[in-house]
């Protein structure tokens, strides 16, 4: 039970050149220039770019109807370098487990055991980071790792918005939504690794947003795997560090 969970927890948590559009190219470039702005503007997300963050959330998770409390530490820095600190209590199981990727290398703590993630596992973690990262900063899809490929109008909770289809630098899509008043990212769908290599649809949507340094960011999110509830998670505090640890992005040592 602890490792299947820890295994849940592991795929769970981990959301120069301009972007090329394929289709619709002035509406979906108009669209993440408006989400650019509402979040505080590209000079700001720009100059995040070479700093670290430290982003501090609880939530809760659930899992084949069990539901458990978590705490997080989430560190990073761009899309190829971070480290995440999990603790969680799951029915009386504590979880704890740490999940660092310093670029094309990463490794798993986890009951008292480090792995290195390699191959199709190395990729995963990749996709985790960055549909963790892009939702909420979108200046990456300016960058020639991500195609857009078409906007169109649709709803998020009930609420008008407008659809990005977005290729990945893996080459997989996935969905963006904006609000289509105030232009913030409110919702995303994408398909995430499970762990034993089968995948699901996870919707999350962002709500609540706050300023930190300038930048607005969603505290809160809600996300369903297969139309199931997932997982609830509230940003506690944000920090912009000019450096980071030394070790934050080293393989991790079981305790």
């Amino acid at each position: 039970m602890t490792r299947f969970l820890g295994a849940v927890v592991a795929t769970a948590l981990v959301l120069s050149a301009r972007c090329s559009v394929l289709a619709d190219g002035p509406d979906a470039k108009a669209v993440i220039e408006k989400a650019i702005q509402a979040l505080g503007g590209e000079a700001k997300l720009a100059a995040l770019e070479s700093k670290t963050i430290e982003t501090k959330s609880k939530g809760k998770l659930e899992i084949n109807g069990t539901q458990g409390d978590f705490t997080t530490k989430f560190i990073t820095k761009g899309l190829d370098h971070s480290r995440q600190e999990f603790e969680g209590d799951f029915g009386g199981n504590q979880i704890k487990a740490v999940t660092v990727l310093d670029g094309d290398k990463a490794w798993r703590t986890f009951a008292g055991n480090t792995s290195k993630l390699e191959d199709q596992h190395l990729a995963d973690q990749k996709r985790t980071v960055y549909l963790a990262i892009v939702p909420v900063t979108i200046l990456p899809l300016k960058g020639k790792d991500f195609k857009v490929e078409s906007a169109k109008e649709d709803k998020a909770d009930n609420k008008p918005c407008v659809a990005l289809k977005i290729v990945g630098p893996d080459k997989k899509d996935f969905q963006l939504f904006f609000d289509k008043e105030s232009g913030l990212p409110v919702k995303m769908v994408a398909t995430v690794p499970g762990f034993q290599g089968d995948e699901f649809t996870q919707e999350t949507t962002y709500s609540n947003y706050k300023e930190f340094d300038g930048v607005k960011r969603p505290t809160k999110s809600a996300s369903k795997r297969n139309g199931e509830n997932f997982m609830e998670v509230e940003i506690t505090d944000v920090k912009v560090l000019d450096k980071a640890d030394p070790k934050a992005f080293a393989e991790p040592t079981a305790d």
